[in-house]
């Protein structure tokens, strides 16, 4: 079928949530699939937001970049107005930019950034475009890990196997815990909100369902949070409202429990553990004389110590499902509670059981515990990179900043590379990374940045060459992942907006121009790479007995069950039945309670054992009186982390303008503040203005901002670096979770807050283009 004869079509399907349609008058309307049992309203708008002002509608470079003998082009990174060129001329002067830089300082030199998700399409996955593109270059500086869980990256093969392919893809399935599961022990809650997410695309949103499941057939829940809202009311699950980053300390008081009150299943951790006796002597206080108990436990987190006492019995007493969500992971020494969760799992005896043990991140996304049979879908070729020298993702203004330097990493000493020039496409660090007034700083070191963005995020503001990259909705793709039991055929609804471009083009372009076109996209166009990564995806599953249509007939049904939902999952499973048989991929095969390797790594922030370890910065510290709330910059519910911030349902729970910020009312009547009022956030790392929502459902000393607003910094002055519009990433710190991991640390981050008069309006999403594009050449001749 030609493409336009598909775009002609009334009725599709497209990134695998939502069906897009045509109206009776002839519009596109977005709506729900009907067979969603807890469908998501981000769509809402959708359309408007793909067309909106903040689109890149033409290649834009920063105007002082063009100016090549100025005293100090990077300075104004993020502050300048942009030029449109035209697409000869942009792409021009970005293959001499890269061609210079890599005959000059070699491929570790580019740094190629991207946290692409597969939800936009198999073939359109920015990650893989962008990575195959500069392989074909000759390598480049990359990153390993991710902000969502890479302390939990970083822990788990020493402690319990490796994370995605063990632990993550092993997860016991919903239709298992919703059956057998009698408590739910959940550290930082199950958030229903975040479920609206999957990597790869969800079509069927089924934890909501799943829980009021698990609740009918009499299971009860414990949310230990700051926030009550962690947990559905339906649900009605205990409270516990914990000090934020104080949830390793409360487990160490349960082990306590379990332990002096013979409760500890010590025949599973002789059988299954190593290490136990190695961590004992820490948990009694013999090594530290601070025994572990309840009354230790409850000044450090808040939890009256008969709480923990009785929780600990309850949780020896029923078949219990110990959660982390992954934002406890996100903070100070992270690692901590990740260990101490198993540790817990395995003193209850129950690791390997239907509905008991542990896991990571029920709730964190759609995809945990997702009851779907897997194979191997196929993919774009990235190529093999000869650079080593990737980075710990959460570490990328570290590395701008000190290039050369030395840091610690997963046992190793490793030197920063010399960044001279950064490639982002698919993704937007200004929304991901912390201490955003520090990333500016680290953004106007190299020499040049390039992105591939669709709309004017800070990302393209801070960049020196922009192009327009199409959206899901201008293009045809195939959404499929081992997440979700559909594939679904991604027809392209509208025609690129402006001049925009997909990243496979612009990258061929750029390629042809560096004379490695040819390598890149091997004479074929998109068609013909998604009608491969089809034909290879078929390929897979016909070795798995299973039966996937031709692309034709794929795109003529829109959706396809990849499998049935009768896989039931229990984690660990063959591992407990047989320990020899089915050993673990942890250094001793078996759950390493004591880890002999990370002792011998002889890290000063991560000890052999699970341990508590007080955060910089934390809620009832006695000095901690300069700003006494405690910051919590979870996901938000009316967004796909920063996605459709422009968009209605985003739109809507703002405060005149600006950023809902959630905080108790007895906090805001010490401060004199009512509900609509605006406010300013601060600490000693920045500032921004967000509007008061009061409630009783936040824990007292705590206040909540959702990340995901678009930064909208003040450019000048003595309030420069504010941003107008709520970011909280402007007050989170840039520091690692610990020498091991290395991962971010938003959880970690103590503020204050007055009222503000006076406060500057927003403008997040305006284009800040100063000249349109014309025929003529604007490169200096």
């Amino acid at each position: 079928m030609k493409q336009s004869e598909r775009t002609s079509k009334l009725s599709c399907f497209h990134s695998g949530a939502f069906h897009v349609h045509k109206s009776d008058r002839d519009e596109w309307c977005v709506r729900q699939l009907s067979d969603d049992p807890s469908p998501s309203r981000i769509h809402i708008g959708l359309l408007d937001v793909v067309n909106s002002d903040a689109r890149v509608r033409r290649p834009a470079v920063r105007e002082g970049y063009l100016d090549r003998d100025g005293p100090d082009r990077r300075e104004k990174r993020g502050q300048e107005s942009f030029i449109e060129l035209s697409w000869n001329d942009a792409l021009d002067l970005a293959a001499r930019q890269l061609g210079e830089i890599y005959a000059k300082h070699g491929p570790s030199a580019v740094f190629g950034g991207s946290y692409g998700w597969a939800s936009a399409g198999r073939f359109h996955h920015a990650q893989s475009q962008i990575h195959r593109f500069l392989n074909c270059l000759g390598g480049y500086s990359g990153t390993v890990g991710t902000y969502s869980h890479a302390a939990l990256e970083g822990l788990c093969p020493y402690v319990v196997g490796d994370f995605e392919r063990d632990i993550l893809k092993g997860a016991t399935s919903w239709p298992v815990l919703s059956r057998h599961t009698e408590l739910f022990v959940l550290f930082g809650g199950v958030a229903i909100k975040n479920t609206q997410i999957a990597a790869g695309g969800a079509t069927r949103h089924i934890v909501g369902q799943n829980l009021n499941k698990a609740r009918a057939n009499g299971a009860v829940f414990v949310n230990i949070s700051p926030q009550k809202s962690d947990c559905p009311d339906a649900l009605g699950a205990d409270w516990l409202a914990i000090r934020p980053g104080t949830d390793t300390a409360m487990m160490l008081a349960l082990a306590f429990v379990l332990w002096t009150e013979n409760l500890a299943d010590i025949n599973f951790l002789k059988r299954y553990c190593v290490g136990f006796e190695q961590f004992l002597p820490y948990l009694l206080g013999h090594t530290d004389r601070q025994p572990k108990n309840p009354g230790w436990a409850a000044r450090i987190t808040g939890i009256p110590a008969n709480r923990i006492r009785t929780l600990a019995r309850r949780m020896a007493r029923r078949r219990c499902l110990i959660n982390m969500a992954w934002s406890l992971q996100r903070a100070d020494h992270g690692e901590q509670p990740a260990w101490m969760i198993v540790v817990l799992a395995a003193m209850l005896g129950q690791i390997g059981l239907p509905g008991g043990g542990f896991g990571f991140g029920y709730a964190s996304d759609n995809g945990t515990g997702h009851p779907v049979r897997r194979f191997r879908y196929g993919a774009l070729p990235q190529g093999e990179n000869p650079v080593k020298t990737h980075i710990p993702v959460a570490r990328i203004a570290d590395a701008l900043l000190n290039p050369g330097a030395r840091y610690q990493f997963m046992g190793e000493m490793r030197n920063y590379p010399d960044i001279r020039a950064i490639y982002w496409a698919g993704g937007n660090p200004f929304h991901h990374h912390q201490d955003l007034n520090r990333l500016v700083q680290a953004f106007r070191q190299p020499e040049t940045v390039i992105v591939n963005e669709p709309f004017w995020t800070s990302t393209a503001r801070h960049a020196d060459i922009v192009f327009p990259a199409t959206t899901p909705l201008e293009r045809h793709d195939i959404a499929m992942g081992s997440w979700d039991t559909r594939i679904v055929a991604m027809e392209q609804v509208i025609e690129p907006v402006g001049e925009s471009r997909n990243d496979f083009d612009i990258f061929s372009a750029i390629a042809e121009r560096l004379d490695v076109g040819q390598k890149f996209h091997q004479g074929q166009d998109a068609e013909a790479w998604i009608k491969s990564i089809w034909a290879e995806t078929r390929a897979n599953a016909h070795q798995s007995g299973l039966y996937l249509p031709t692309i034709d007939e794929l795109r003529t049904k829109g959706i396809h069950d990849n499998a049935p939902e009768i896989e039931e999952r229990v984690l660990l499973e063959a591992f407990r039945a047989d320990p020899i048989a089915h050993p673990l991929s942890t250094p001793s095969g078996k759950i390493e309670i004591f880890s002999e390797t990370i002792a011998a790594m002889v890290l000063k922030d991560c000890a052999g054992h699970p341990t508590w370890i007080k955060p910089s910065e934390r809620l009832g510290a006695p000095n901690e009186t300069e700003f006494p709330l405690h910051l919590i910059s979870n996901q938000p519910p009316n967004r796909l982390h920063s996605q459709f911030d422009p968009g209605k349902v985003s739109l809507e729970g703002k405060v005149n303008g600006r950023e809902a910020l959630t905080m108790h009312p007895l906090d805001a009547n010490q401060r004199g503040l009512s509900d609509g009022d605006i406010v300013l956030v601060f600490n000693k790392r920045g500032a921004c203005y967000a509007g008061v929502v009061l409630s009783n459902a936040i824990r007292q000393g705590c206040v909540q901002l959702p990340t995901g607003a678009w930064y909208d910094p003040i450019p000048s002055g003595p309030e420069a670096g504010y941003c107008r519009h709520g970011n909280p990433n402007v007050l989170t710190k840039d520091f690692g979770t610990s020498a091991l991991a290395q991962g971010p640390t938003p959880m970690t981050a103590m503020v204050e807050i007055v009222k503000a008069e006076g406060a500057p309006e927003p403008s997040p999403f305006s284009a800040p283009v100063k000249v349109k594009a014309t025929e003529e050449s604007q490169l200096p001749q």
